[in-house]
């Protein structure tokens, strides 16, 4: 299965975020993570759709945007303007609404995907496996960047990548956000996941393309 790996630009320099995404392309990375966090279902405000649209001209890569807000359907218009290509909404902010929410970006024409927190079972996820383009594991408690990553993720992402091949979806996309580094990308991998986010491991670099060979393992 193809490694992706997605640079989440939370962690660089706002500034020049035009020219941090041309880089990342020209060093090989898969998407360009865009953590969106509204200061109700986490903590901090980061960036909205207005981010995405800024860097939208600067990159061909697909632009990966994590809505960690409360009521996400407000917004996905919004983000199909801006240029998003993937949207993945959080099951605990959703609830009995995540299926809905989940068909309402297909019907805009961007890739859904569905994300549990640490603390959510992923059984939760099984019943959107069929419907989600990308299923995201959060590693850490999202809010905050710079964390370490949780080690009971590896064995969720086995769960969940196990159920996926029992159940004929052995392609789909798992991602995993969170705390991961050069130190245990490996182990992430072999759990399951093939979509890594990283943001300090990526940006720490000078050099953004050596990073993501790192975490890719070449």
């Amino acid at each position: 299965m193809q490694i992706k790996i997605a640079p989440s630009i939370l962690a660089s320099d706002f500034s020049q975020a035009g020219e941090t995404v041309k880089r990342l392309q020209a060093g090989g990375a898969d998407l360009v993570h865009c953590d969106v966090m509204d200061g109700n279902f986490v903590p901090p405000i980061t960036f909205g759709h207005q981010m995405v649209a800024a860097i939208r001209p600067h990159t061909s890569l697909p632009l990966d945007c994590h809505l960690m807000v409360l009521h996400p359907e407000t917004h996905f218009e919004e983000f199909k303007k801006a240029g998003a290509d993937f949207v993945t909404v959080h099951v605990e902010a959703c609830g009995e609404k995540t299926r809905e929410n989940l068909g309402k970006i297909r019907a805009l024409g961007m890739k859904c995907g569905a994300v549990i927190n640490p603390d959510t079972p992923v059984e939760a996820l099984y019943d959107l496996v069929p419907i989600s383009d990308m299923l995201l594991i959060m590693s850490v408690f999202p809010g905050w960047g710079g964390q370490k990553f949780i080690p009971e993720s590896l064995s969720r992402i086995e769960k969940l990548r196990n159920f996926c091949v029992k159940n004929g979806f052995p392609a789909r996309d798992i991602e995993v956000d969170g705390g991961v580094c050069e130190g245990n990308v490996k182990e992430i991998v072999a759990a399951g996941a093939n979509v890594i986010v990283a943001g300090s491991a990526v940006f720490r670099s000078a050099d953004l393309g050596e990073a993501v060979r790192k975490l890719r393992g070449v």
